[in-house]
């Protein structure tokens, strides 16, 4: 289906994978965009961006590939972005407000788009004042760390008559029917989390995987703060089950993350989500997850993910 987002991209379908540190690798990322998709990468991993980027890039065999980077931590690695910007199709900014100045960076850097994910109108708005291609408008229903406080589509219809640039739905998007939906109320494009966590090709720890497809309909879902040791005061949605969980936990420690450098403690109630190299209590760990996890219900491929996600569409 073409939509605005997708001339812009020059992709095939209205699909954009989110940015999940420690699960959206290469071969998520590859896989998504080599199935016609926009795959995206994290700046944040145990490998080097530039590996991390080279082997996507090979993976999506000439499809679309971008990276995240969260605001209130970019001027720290300013070298990746701008080698994103150079690399890459896009680069997009997240938890901050909308900078003119970055945007203007990515530009001098190389040819990406710059997409910025906002929470709110007044955000959207400054996003196209900054210059960005694209806004990604998340609504409260978002997995992971939410900026958004209303629900998606009334997001959406805020946003939509205000800005100029393609606008992606964001927020508990996990069916084909999501999808169809988002786009029927003007999205240009629709933005999916927990789905993709959820596939073959994700750095996901299994036992992460399972809670979600263990995950009840209805909310199994809650929106807190508690996760956030290494990011405080950060609102996020979780997994009910890995908040009980933790809960329940006695010592500040719930299990390891080995990495290049050894193994790494990973304290009670700590942000970092559990990737494939985590030991130790997973299901007491960060699980986010968004309000449409109920229909995740099986671990396929991304292509196949993709296709189904899309398969409403004219």
């Amino acid at each position: 289906m073409e939509t605005a987002f997708t001339l812009l991209m020059g992709i095939r379908h209205p699909v954009q994978q989110a940015v999940m540190g420690g699960v959206s690798g290469p071969e998520l990322a590859g896989a998504v965009a080599g199935a016609g998709a926009l795959g995206m990468l994290c700046e944040f991993d145990d490998e080097t961006a530039s590996d991390r980027m080279t082997r996507a890039l090979r993976l999506a065999g000439g499809g679309a590939i971008g990276m995240g980077f969260f605001g209130q931590w970019i001027d720290r690695d300013l070298e990746t972005f701008e080698m994103a910007s150079d690399r890459l199709r896009v680069v997009e900014v997240f938890w901050s407000a909308p900078d003119a100045a970055l945007v203007a960076r990515a530009r001098r850097s190389g040819a990406a788009l710059v997409g910025w994910q906002v929470g709110s109108l007044d955000e959207a708005l400054g996003a196209v004042d900054a210059g960005c291609d694209f806004v990604v408008a998340q609504g409260r229903e978002a997995g992971g760390h939410v900026r958004g406080t209303l629900p998606r589509r009334e997001l959406l219809e805020l946003v939509l008559p205000r800005v100029s640039v393609p606008v992606v739905s964001a927020g508990g998007i996990a069916t084909a029917v999501d999808v169809r939906a988002a786009i029927g109320e003007g999205a240009a494009a629709a933005r999916v989390g927990t789905r993709f966590v959820a596939t073959e090709e994700s750095n996901a720890h299994p036992k992460y995987i399972q809670a979600l497809l263990d995950a009840p309909s209805g909310d199994p879902t809650v929106l807190t703060t508690a996760f956030g040791v290494g990011w405080p005061d950060a609102p996020h949605r979780v997994l009910a089950s890995a908040l009980a969980a933790v809960e329940q936990l006695d010592g500040e420690v719930v299990g390891h993350v080995n990495g290049p450098g050894g193994s790494s403690p990973i304290p009670r109630f700590s942000v970092v989500t559990p990737s494939i190299n985590a030991v130790g209590h997973i299901n007491a760990m960060a699980l986010y997850a968004g309000t449409g996890v109920g229909d995740v219900t099986a671990a396929l491929p991304a292509a196949e993910v993709v296709a189904d996600l899309v398969s409403q569409l004219g």
